[in-house]
């Protein structure tokens, strides 16, 4: 006799209507949250190229982590006692690889590999349920039980070899583990995304992403003695991180994640993971919003890096901007979206400009930033605003 509380998985994107993240999913981003501030912690600490590198390489593999167990929820989440359990399991491995990352006597690579291999054991255990359980997808999970056991593996093996053969090790994991959906597609394509559940959850995970670079504003001017540098650098700071949401959430289109109906098969891939380098790009801007505060004080030195980091930042999230909104046309006559396209391309070369100039002061550098992206909402006002009127017209 089954449990009251135990519930096997369905196919959620079976059933018709709007679905909403549920509370276990936000609980769960929690960690997530605390995750990307320690990789910023580590960012902050080793601005030089290599610390971008392995920031972006641990971004990549943190983000993977997410977004897999999204792609599960969002088909097969029921929110029953043993999902419960699975999930909390899997936060505990993920507060542990937090930890491991940091720059202090926890570091760990051994540690990090070891709770990321048993993350993906559990979400390999949620995958044989769903086996189990649903017959029409078992040729879609059971690609995903050979494709992301195998990664699995060798992030286990992983664990037992020394740097710098280890990293290799993951580079090919997280190889494996990307490939397995591409060639999984046609049977992804029967079993499609939830249209309503599916962008709302990448949509949290940006916004998650975005509130480090208001603590970082704080961070930065808690640092720092009041004064005019200081006080505006964190103002427009501020309102990058504003003018980001704001070109982004108000242009953003999730509906292309459903490959049945109109639309190429490129496009909800190129929407997906064009989030990733979003992510990247906002949480580099807090980062370096942090930096550039910092240094707006007396005494402190605005070096290059400090300020490539923030340029980079602003940089790689419009250029992803761009491809989650060229993904997004439904009519590739969409004059419209195409203005908007073209203003974050303009936006792009002359934040590259600013990078070049290397003697710009910190405060001088945010400032300029913040009317870049100050402008490129005055665009996208002028732009919905004659996309009403011609909706009006047609209607008319």
């Amino acid at each position: 006799m089954k449990l009251a509380a135990i519930k096997p998985p369905r196919l959620q994107t079976e059933t018709e209507g709007e679905r909403n993240a549920t509370w276990l999913e936000l609980f769960y981003d929690l960690v997530f949250v605390a995750t990307v501030a320690m990789l910023g912690i580590r960012l902050a600490a080793d601005t030089s190229m290599t610390g971008w590198f392995s920031y972006a390489a641990y971004f990549l593999l943190v983000w993977w982590l997410w977004a897999s167990h999204t792609f599960y929820a969002d088909r097969y989440d029921t929110d029953d006692l043993v999902y419960r359990f699975l999930a909390g399991t899997q936060m505990v491995a993920i507060a542990i690889l937090a930890a491991s990352v940091a720059t202090g006597p926890a570091a760990s690579t051994a540690v990090f590999a070891a709770a990321y291999a048993a993350a993906r054991i559990l979400l390999l255990l949620l995958y044989a349920r769903a086996f189990k359980f649903v017959p029409a997808t078992r040729q879609l999970v059971r690609g995903y039980l050979i494709g992301f056991g195998i990664g699995a593996a060798i992030w286990v093996i992983s664990i037992f070899v020394p740097e710098p053969a280890r990293f290799w090790l993951w580079g090919i994991a997280l190889t494996v583990d990307l490939a397995t959906p591409f060639i999984m597609r046609k049977a992804q394509a029967a079993s499609p995304l939830d249209v309503s559940h599916l962008p709302e959850r990448f949509g949290l995970f940006t916004i998650l992403v975005l509130g480090e670079s208001i603590v970082a504003v704080t961070v930065g001017l808690g640092h720092v003695e009041w004064q005019w540098g200081t006080t505006i650098a964190g103002i427009a700071g501020l309102s990058i991180a504003t003018g980001l949401w704001w070109i982004h959430f108000d242009n953003v289109d999730g509906r292309v994640v459903r490959r049945k109906g109109k639309g190429r098969a490129w496009q909800p891939t190129v929407w997906i993971y064009s989030h990733l380098p979003l992510a990247i790009g906002l949480a580099m801007v807090g980062v370096g919003v942090e930096h550039a505060i910092v240094a707006s004080d007396q005494g402190h030195h605005y070096t290059s890096a400090e300020r490539w980091l923030l340029v980079g930042g602003v940089v790689l999230a419009l250029a992803a901007m761009i491809g989650i909104e060229t993904a997004s046309r439904r009519d590739i006559r969409d004059n419209l979206r195409t203005a908007l396209i073209l203003s974050r391309v303009v936006v792009i070369a002359l934040a590259l400009i600013i990078g070049v100039v290397g003697k710009l002061e910190a405060p001088v550098t945010v400032v300029i930033l913040a009317v870049l992206c100050g402008t490129l909402v005055l665009t996208d006002i002028v732009v919905a605003s004659a996309a009403e009127n011609q909706a009006a017209e047609v209607s008319a």
